[in-house]
């Protein structure tokens, strides 16, 4: 198999891409914090305008986050369909290939969905447009990844693939299903919250810590036209249900759960390194599982401190009475979240590549903040 060879201009047009696609959450974020989803009742014309054509002076109120969305969506797809077959003709790792023809049909998917969602009027298309919009961010920014001068100079191994391996499971093998299970949680929350956010109704719950006084809310139908009849809140939502006092207190639990993984992950990954470079003098070997550690612990911090703003601000989209700014910075901050765990699990699961090679010197071994030069390929 041809080695991969770092390609920058590449790689810089694949960050290109994920910024642009992290604008377009933002973006999209504004529309259904400000409820304006239906604000253009017409697609893929604009009040019957070509959508690049549409005058802006009529760009007003709800009709300037709307129509904003669908100009940025259409710069992503556009920077995506250049990816995708920049990717296919000048990278030889045939994997990263078809990854960007899976990113070229996700984005043409979800304008699918998004037009769908208007002309359908249809909220569960709005939840699946939500979901996809975060797993594409993810794909794309793990083609920004994959095309990296730190991942593509690990494709050429110097440490025999069987020990590579076996170090490797040492080190850092604990810390897989941490990584895995966090990332997964905190995707389903993400979906927990696109479900909450497109049906509407306001704030389910509207305090916090508490929720309605207590520590879990009376959810009987009783209690819920109660609810409804105190609520501060007077808009034309929808009056809340049952299911979504007990839909935003999941949410709640979710969040608690996946904080307290991730102080476990932090630990552990603490441990696995300080272990790591006891073994250093013994097992020169033992570099590649203490990269990794580093690296992971980093991970792990930072990621527990984008959960910790995550809940911050969760918090203060209730305090606020959902702030639009305020919940589209919530959306933000999770859809890096999982980003962050997705790049862990990939860094976790990476596999060492086949060739076998001179075992690292003890001097490679000490340098724990050395460029990564161990070999291991997906």
């Amino acid at each position: 198999m041809t080695e991969p060879r770092f390609n920058p201009w590449l790689h810089r047009f694949a960050v290109l891409t994920a910024l642009a696609t992290l604008t377009l959450l933002g973006v999209g974020g504004l529309v259904t914090s400000h409820g304006v989803g239906m604000a253009v009742p017409d697609w893929p014309n604009t009040y019957g305008y070509n959508m690049f054509l549409f005058p802006p002076s009529k760009w007003v109120g709800g009709i300037f986050y709307e129509h904003s969305h669908r100009l940025v969506a259409s710069g992503v797809g556009l920077l995506t369909t250049i990816l995708a077959g920049w990717l296919w003709f000048a990278e030889s790792r045939r994997w990263l290939r078809w990854l960007g023809v899976i990113a070229f049909f996700g984005v043409v998917l979800q304008g699918v969905l998004g037009g769908l969602r208007v002309v359908l009027f249809k909220d569960q298309i709005g939840i699946f447009h939500a979901a996809l919009a975060q797993i594409f961010f993810t794909l794309v920014c793990a083609l920004a990844l994959f095309t990296s001068r730190w991942w593509t100079d690990g494709a050429g191994s110097s440490v025999p693939a069987d020990r590579a391996d076996g170090v490797a499971r040492s080190a850092w093998a604990n810390l897989r299903h941490l990584f895995l299970f966090t990332t997964i949680l905190i995707f389903l929350q993400l979906i927990l919250g696109a479900t909450m956010r497109h049906q509407h109704a306001g704030l389910a719950i509207p305090d916090f810590p508490l929720a309605y006084g207590k520590l879990w809310p009376n959810m009987s139908s009783a209690a819920v036209v109660q609810y409804n009849q105190q609520r501060l809140e007077i808009t034309a939502a929808n009056a809340i249900t049952p299911f979504q006092v007990g839909l935003q207190m999941v949410h709640r639990l979710t969040a608690l759960v996946i904080l307290v993984y991730l102080s476990a992950m932090v630990w552990r990954s603490r441990r696995r390194e300080e272990a790591d470079s006891r073994a250093v003098v013994k097992a020169p070997l033992s570099y590649v599982g203490g990269y990794h550690c580093a690296v992971l612990r980093k991970l792990a911090v930072f990621l527990l401190t984008l959960i910790l703003v995550q809940a911050s601000l969760g918090a203060w989209t209730i305090w606020s009475n959902k702030a639009a700014d305020v919940v589209t910075a919530h959306v933000l901050i999770g859809a890096l979240s999982l980003v962050t765990g997705v790049f862990g699990c990939l860094i976790c699961f990476r596999r060492p590549a086949g060739n076998a090679g001179p075992v690292a010197s003890t001097s490679q071994v000490v340098r724990p903040n050395a460029r990564f030069s161990a070999s291991v390929n997906l």
